[in-house]
Formats: C-alpha cells, sequence, structure tokens
C-alpha cells in the first residue's frame, strides 16, 4: 500500500466535506483501527475511508 493513499482523520475530513471532530468521533465510537501508524500519527487506507465516508454522508 502506497503512502500516498493512506489519509489522516483530518484529511478524510476535508475529501468529504465535514469537519475533523466528526470524523474523530466515528473513528472512536466504532472502535476503527488505523492502518498504520507513524509516531502518534494514524493512518486509514481506501476501505476504510470509504466506509467512513458512506457513514459521514
Amino acid at each position: 500500500m502506497a503512502d500516498e493513499a493512506l489519509l489522516t482523520g483530518k484529511k478524510i475530513a476535508e475529501k468529504i466535506g465535514v469537519s475533523p471532530k466528526k470524523v474523530t468521533d466515528y473513528i472512536k465510537d466504532k472502535a476503527i483501527e488505523p492502518d498504520k501508524t507513524k509516531g502518534a500519527c494514524k493512518y486509514y487506507g481506501p476501505a476504510t475511508v470509504a466506509k467512513i465516508e458512506k457513514a459521514l454522508k
């Protein structure tokens, strides 16, 4: 998986047009695990982003 395909919660929010808090709350509520972690940053792949987008749009 290429790193450019991975998005943080903030980038997911920008992509789908909702607030970062909505994305963060949804991820915490559904206990979604990141596809990759670098330090304190959590990155989500295309399949996870699609699930979040479908739920929040």
